[in-house]
């Protein structure tokens, strides 16, 4: 009975915080943003595409988009034939090419180089520390990342899992002056922290609390997801760098049924956060 009570009052007591952070909204909607400087995280070179059409809008607005891939991606491949290095190589020049339909320039593209399928069991405090950096360079207004989860129990394939986490830790971590210092007393750095946040999943999406109308940049997430031929399609049993026309037509169909529609409208759905990254996971 006791501890049916004390359940009970922790719901009453969690409920206002659960609440606050499922009706929060960004102030000006996403579709209206203009002058911002964003950056995505992921693990590997095509976890960005969850989000392709709202990068597209965001960056056709005059905002600066960024991508950081933690890993290169040089695992994810079933053809005997491909070594990590060769895996490596093709998957930069899809990500490369998928961000170039996007509009988002090949400068904008980071990749921290960590081996793919191996990201929790780095260093996690170089990690943080080299991500960190990044964020202090660039002093972003918007991160884009997987969701580190509701009450921190949201479960991802390892490199996700890693990767939401690794980017919440780092997030935190810009924003104190004495960790990492040596960045601000010897690279001319300073503390940061990120204003807001729009966190997306693959495959559960009960948290988000927004959307974005996506109808006008369709096309440009269609052409950029059917880039990414060593993972999807016909190349990732046997790859090859030219598909024909047939296999990229089915390729470009694959990623259209992807698309989420409601109410006539093709759309990308959020979890959006604003203020302290303390509770970025609740």
């Amino acid at each position: 009975m006791r501890k049916t009570l004390l359940a009970f009052l922790f719901v009453l007591l969690a409920f206002p915080v659960f609440a606050q952070q499922k009706e929060m909204k960004p102030d000006i909607p996403v579709e209206k943003w203009t002058g911002k400087t964003v950056i995505l995280i992921g693990a590997h070179a095509d976890d960005d595409q969850l989000s392709h059409g709202t990068l597209a809008m965001l960056q056709a607005h005059g905002n600066q988009v960024y991508v950081l891939t933690l890993t290169t991606g040089n695992v994810g491949t079933q053809d005997p034939n491909l070594s990590r290095t060769q895996l490596a190589q093709i998957r930069r020049q899809e990500e490369l090419a998928a961000l170039a339909e996007l509009g988002i320039p090949g400068g904008h593209y980071i990749n921290l180089g960590y081996d793919d399928g191996l990201l929790e069991f780095e260093d996690r405090k170089a990690v943080v520390e080299n991500i960190v950096r990044w964020i202090r360079k660039l002093r972003p207004d918007v991160l884009f990342a997987w969701d580190p989860g509701k009450n921190y129990q949201r479960w991802h394939k390892s490199d996700h899992r890693a990767a939401a986490y690794l980017a919440a830790d780092a997030a935190r971590a810009a924003m104190w002056r004495l960790l990492f210092e040596g960045q601000i007393t010897q690279e001319d750095l300073k503390e940061y922290m990120i204003p807001e946040y729009l966190f997306f999943n693959d495959y559960d999406h009960e948290d988000e609390n927004i959307t974005v109308d996506i109808s006008d940049f369709v096309e440009k997430k269609v052409n950029a997801g059917a880039k990414y031929t060593s993972q999807f399609g016909p190349g990732w049993n046997n790859y090859k760098p030219n598909l024909s026309e047939t296999e990229l037509n089915e390729m470009k169909e694959m990623t259209r049924k992807r698309v989420r529609v409601k109410d006539g409208k093709a759309f990308e759905g959020f979890r959006y956060y604003r203020g302290l990254p303390d509770a970025l996971g609740k």
